[in-house]
């Protein structure tokens, strides 16, 4: 529970070495594991980590004959004998956010900058965010040792950017954690549609940086959208685990708590009169859903004009492609089809088995069957989930 807090303290004592903080973390664990049990609890268990940890800090300086200005302010300070003083209250916010930045710093690929968010900031091992995205334990174990390399190669500061950049680099920020709560909510591969660990890990992130920064109007953006999301995922899935499709779902089994939280969220994201980013946005195109009382009901001629928006604030064929949707359910399929083959023209979404699944439905809605039939088996054939596979394969089966 306070991971982050501890190595994002450790990662300043020790002068933004992350790789030394998390393994004196470890270590003053390990210790506190043989002794708590023998010699009881101490009153502040977290200030006796840090201590520890710190201690076990300048044994390594000492024992790499380290003799600079780090390693003296390192020992003279060591005076607290063990009680925790060494905990500064007034410090842990910056730490926390310090450590989310610099995990998501820009030097790290996009993979590596997830995988090192989850395992610093969200104090995921190894083994559970290989589960989670599907890659076997040495690939992630690679991808954070490389990412570690890289900080200390690129002499990445531990520190909470400057207000002139902190606008940039937050939008890196948000980013990893709303690739993290995507692939949560949908899996692009394996035999689970929802990821509820891993998009709640999400939310959870996105919530601690509504904390650090509670000015930012994009952030609470991102937690509405999560928190909307995420309302309906009682009713996503069926008692085996089948996809269940948004217009076949049972609304009851919403999770009304889950959509007032995110109302709220995407309130304060409004308040901050700046306008919705991207993710406010997208919240606002979720909110239509959740509180529709159906999809007739659903007020699609705002969901278009809301997706016209963010392809002008953040373009991508993903984008268009939703767009398409919801012009097919407010206008009609044909008018939607010519904005997707606009799509195929001009191969925007190549092998991604998004695109064959959106034209092969609007061919049906249009009586085009043998066309529809060849976009879904094309569809069904690029699909990584078995979840959404199954859905697919069983519209052909319905032809």
């Amino acid at each position: 529970m306070e991971s982050a807090r501890i190595v994002g303290a450790l990662t300043r004592y020790a002068g933004g070495d992350l790789e030394l903080a998390e393994d004196v973390a470890q270590e003053a664990l390990a210790e506190a594991l043989e002794k708590w049990p023998r010699d009881g609890e101490p009153d502040n268990p977290v200030g006796w980590l840090l201590a520890t940890a710190r201690r076990r800090a300048i044994d390594t300086f000492r024992r790499r004959s380290v003799r600079d200005e780090k390693y003296a302010l390192l020992a003279e300070e060591d005076t607290d004998g063990g009680d925790g003083h060494l905990w500064d209250p007034d410090r842990i916010d910056d730490d926390v956010l310090a450590l989310m930045f610099v995990a998501c710093h820009p030097v790290l690929s996009p993979e590596a900058r997830v995988a090192l968010t989850l395992r610093t900031v969200g104090g995921l091992s190894s083994e559970e965010i290989a589960r989670a995205f599907l890659v076997p334990v040495p690939t992630v174990q690679a991808r954070i040792t490389r990412a570690k390399k890289t900080i200390a190669a690129a002499r990445v500061p531990f520190e909470v950017p400057p207000p002139a950049d902190r606008k940039e680099r937050l939008g890196g920020v948000l980013s990893v954690l709303y690739v993290i709560f995507t692939e949560g909510s949908t899996a692009t591969s394996g035999d689970v549609l929802v990821r509820k660990d891993l998009a709640y890990e999400a939310l959870r992130l996105a919530r601690t940086l509504a904390a650090l920064l509670p000015g930012e109007p994009e952030v609470f953006g991102l937690i509405a959208l999560g928190e909307l999301t995420a309302s309906r995922f009682p009713a996503r899935t069926g008692p085996d685990g089948e996809a269940i499709l948004l217009e076949q779902q049972d609304r009851r089994r919403w999770d009304r708590t889950a959509i007032r939280r995110g109302l709220a969220a995407l309130g304060q994201a409004t308040a901050a009169g700046r306008g919705l980013g991207p993710y406010g946005l997208q919240a606002a195109i979720a909110a239509c859903h959740a509180t529709a009382a159906s999809v007739a009901a659903t007020d699609w001629e705002r969901i278009v004009l809301l997706y016209e928006a963010l392809g002008r604030v953040a373009p991508s064929p993903v984008v268009e492609l939703n767009r398409a949707v919801a012009v097919a359910m407010a206008s009609g399929p044909a008018e939607a089809l010519a904005l997707v083959d606009e799509l195929v023209a001009t191969d925007r979404l190549p092998g991604s088995y998004l695109l064959p699944s959106v034209r092969g439905e609007l061919l049906l809605r249009l009586g085009r069957r043998d066309e529809a039939r060849g976009e879904l088996e094309l569809a069904a054939r690029l699909c990584g989930n078995e979840r959404e596979r199954r859905v697919l394969l069983r519209k052909l089966e319905d032809q």
